[in-house]
């Protein structure tokens, strides 16, 4: 393990101590832009084009003392915008991100004050989540506020995408070239489309402009502060800095500090014009970075200590950045600061060769050396991966870090190619997010939002009520105290399950199709082929691959709730079904030796027992029979994964009591793992019921692990951890992550949060300090099983 450099100590405690707080300044901007009428003027692509070069001509840029990349989002470290042309908000959301006690933004009198008499005035009826609610059916309504899914695009924008090879290789002026070159390519005679595609090109090259325009702004403020500095070593660096800014993003970068700068100025720009869902990210960073680093000088030492400390001034940019201010359910979705920017280290070359390099160590290093939450990272492993790397990775998870995550680069692969995404591009892929696999630089792959498995069955038993309001919401299936085997029930919830994903998808067919309409990406679009050469939007369908995901939660909860009422009420008869119901009903109130039965005498899922792990592929398949192929509004395919991030504990708050034991709106399982603390046979009995689900017809599944830390305290521990994780990945696992942490420390935690500042948890598929997540999401993390041997 490396140490840091006294510039990057200081960067890091500058970030580490930075209070995340609204800037006012992009929403003023942008209001600005549109009170000129440019709107009304211009094509959808072109004035957004124009409104994202308005911001970038005139933001107030940022050089932090001793910083060798530079940029920031917002004004400054942690200044965070706002996108009112997406979700104005309010004063009172204002007023709740500014005293609400988890994850607070601050909010001082001049962000309040243009809120109220220039921006919210302006916007209001006119951003894209006033226009969603007013245009989406009933049902839908319905079904959202029950609770029964959620959606990513009322409060965010698509864009769950990653920078592939391209980026990497091609300055802003090689894409405008690209673009004149696809413009005098339409054909107008014969292409009715052909006028649309050439205002999205135009408002490409705008895009491509304004980032150019933004770098150099960069490298006349390098050049004023070189001319004012007395220090003759940070002189010379700021003088290469402006000249690094004066050369990229216009050119392709020609070695690893303008390579870094390149891919920062990019990142800025797609999260500055959209909040983009999980930003955007570099992808597998250790084989883009491999030509650039090797380039460096032959002295081997040098080489890595200079590499190591642009790569660590380069992971506190990310660190910079906290995620956009989210409020109501959308806030439930992601309690979080993080942004979910993923780097993927590890992997398949183009050539289905081990991908693993020096840089990919070096990375390691830098995720040791670093430790803060952003980025986030992960570590792709085939069977063609070294145990040595392999084993570098988990010396880290073994802090107690929570990251790097472990991803199953030959499932991933499969899964791609399962898809149609040709094999190429499918080995030049990876996760991004929490979990979710798709190819990089050539696919636009959006969560549509979350999906409460569990709450469809409580409507189920209900008869297509919903319990918490009485009001129906579902379809009458029948009275289940009439069901005369399981089979009957099953097919009630099957039909049940089928009227929501139909409500769910028809409702994202119209946001996709708004999005397209209202709301182009012209600067994203530039970035993913086939943008460019199909003329087309990243939100029009104009990638390679164009994927829509419907993520779905609380499998553990459902598995194990179905195999109660299979168990009792139909195999052994020990309890009717008129009864069990109205114990639920009472939240167990009356009924304390039945919540044990459920919880302590009935098979559960993560256990290895085949009686609850025979309903998983027939949960599975329903799931992915109600979604999968199903057409969406960008010509592609709508695809299911498993992962919750912090909704199975919203979801969890608007689902009574159900048959596994658990009470009325206490969390919900989480991602593809068991119930917290009922896999009680160990983790390699955990794998063994997960794999039985068939991760390789998914976009991703996601499972926690939590392991004493004395588990992994030697040499022997990690080889068994090893494994553990090669023999679920060749069961067909997609992923595995692990919180080495003891419970005592957690409960500690809670009681004296003031001495755990610094304490790191694993929380779905990222890291975050256990002092900012909820007290609900706190107790299921200390609840989950603590494996103490293997």
């Amino acid at each position: 393990m490396n140490s840091k450099t006294g510039r990057i100590e200081k960067l890091r405690n500058q970030s580490l101590q930075a209070i995340p707080e609204l800037s006012i300044e992009r929403a003023r901007l942008l209001t600005e832009f549109y009170k000129t009428g440019a709107a009304q003027k211009y094509s959808a692509p072109v004035h957004r084009a124009m409104a994202f070069k308005y911001i970038m001509e005139n933001k107030t840029i940022c050089i932090n003392p001793g910083e060798l990349i530079i940029g920031e989002r917002g004004p400054g470290p942690a200044l965070t915008p706002t996108y009112p042309e997406v979700c104005c908000h309010s004063l009172e959301d204002l007023k709740i991100l500014n005293t609400r006690n988890k994850i607070p933004f601050k909010i001082n009198d001049e962000t309040y004050k243009l809120s109220k008499e220039y921006v919210i005035p302006f916007w209001s009826g006119r951003s894209l989540r006033d226009k969603i609610f007013l245009e989406l059916d009933q049902d839908w309504k319905d079904a959202y506020d029950a609770g029964i899914f959620t959606e990513f695009m009322e409060q965010r924008a698509p864009g769950h995408t990653c920078g592939g090879e391209s980026l990497w290789k091609k300055g802003m002026l090689d894409y405008q070239e690209d673009i004149d070159n696809s413009i005098k390519k339409l054909n107008h005679s014969n292409d009715k489309l052909a006028l649309e595609k050439r205002e999205e090109l135009k408002a490409m090259k705008i895009a491509s402009e304004a980032i150019i325009i933004f770098a150099k702004r960069h490298a006349v403020l390098a050049h004023k502060l070189a001319n004012k500095e007395s220090v003759a070593t940070r002189k010379e660096e700021l003088l290469r800095i402006a000249e690094i800014c004066e050369y990229v993003p216009a050119y392709a970068p020609r070695d690893i500090w303008e390579s870094l700068q390149h891919y920062w100025f990019i990142h800025l720009g797609v999260i500055t014009e959209y909040n983009t869902w999980d930003a955007f990210n570099p992808g597998r960073l250790d084989q883009h970075l491999l030509p650039f680093y090797n380039k460096l000088t032959t002295d081997s030492s040098i080489r890595k200590e200079f590499a190591e400390e642009l790569l660590q001034a380069f992971w506190i940019k990310f660190n910079n950045q906290p995620a956009p201010p989210k409020v109501g359910i959308t806030a439930e979705e992601s309690a979080t600061y993080t942004d979910f920017c993923n780097i993927n280290i590890g992997g398949l070359k183009k050539d289905g060769s081990d991908a693993v390099n020096e840089v990919s160590y070096l990375l390691l290093d830098t995720i040791e050396n670093m430790r803060i939450l952003q980025p986030s990272s992960n570590v792709q492993i085939s069977e063609k991966t070294p145990d040595k790397f392999l084993k570098r990775a988990l010396e880290i998870v073994k802090t107690g870090f929570g990251q790097p995550s472990v991803f199953n680069t030959d499932a991933i692969i499969e899964e791609l190619t399962r898809q149609g995404k040709k094999l190429v591009d499918a080995r030049n892929g990876g996760a991004s997010g929490c979990v979710e696999a798709g190819a990089f630089g050539t696919e636009a792959y959006i969560l549509t939002g979350y999906f409460n498995m569990v709450k469809i069955l409580e409507i189920t038993l209900n008869n297509g009520v919903d319990p918490r309001t009485g009001k129906l919401i579902g379809l009458h299936t029948g009275d289940p105290t009439e069901f005369k085997s399981f089979e009957e029930l099953f097919n009630a919830f099957s039909e049940q399950f089928r009227f929501f994903v139909d409500i769910k998808v028809k409702g994202n067919l119209i946001i996709e199709k708004m999005w397209s309409d209202y709301l182009p990406c012209p600067f994203l679009s530039l970035l993913i082929d086939d943008c460019i050469k199909n003329g087309k939007d990243y939100n029009s369908g104009g990638a390679r691959y164009n994927t829509s995901y419907i993520q779905m939660v609380g499998i553990g909860s459902l598995v194990d709730s179905l195999a109660a009422i299979k168990y009792h009420v139909y195999k052994n008869q020990t309890i009717q079904m008129e009864e069990f119901l109205r114990h639920l009903k009472e939240n167990f109130e009356h009924g304390e030796k039945l919540k044990r039965d459920l919880i302590f005498k009935t098979p559960k899922y993560g256990n290895d027992d085949d009686y609850t792990d025979e309903l998983l592929p027939q949960i599975f398949l329903l799931a992915h029979g109600s979604v999968d192929g199903r057409a969406n509004m960008r010509g592609g395919q709508y695809h299911i994964n498993f992962l919750p991030t912090t909704v199975h504990v919203y979801f969890g708050k608007v689902t009574g009591a159900t048959p596994d034991g658990r009470s009325a709106f206490k969390p919900l399982s989480e991602g593809i793992s068991p119930v917290q603390g009922v896999d009680i046979k160990g983790p390699t009995a955990v794998l063994k019921s997960a794999s039985k689900l068939d991760h390789l017809n998914t976009g991703g599944t996601l499972l926690n692990q939590k392991f004493s830390p004395n588990l992994l305290g030697d040499e022997k521990g990690i080889e068994s951890l090893v494994y553990l994780i090669r023999t679920y990945f060749s069961m067909g696992g997609h992923h595995i992550q692990f919180n080495v942490v003891d419970a005592k420390i957690l409960h500690s935690a809670q009681k004296h949060p003031e001495t755990y500042r610094d304490l790191v948890v694993r929380v779905a598929g990222y890291s975050d300090y256990f002092i900012n997540l909820g007290k609900n999401l706190q107790d299921e993390i200390i609840k989950r099983t603590e494996h103490s041997g293997f």
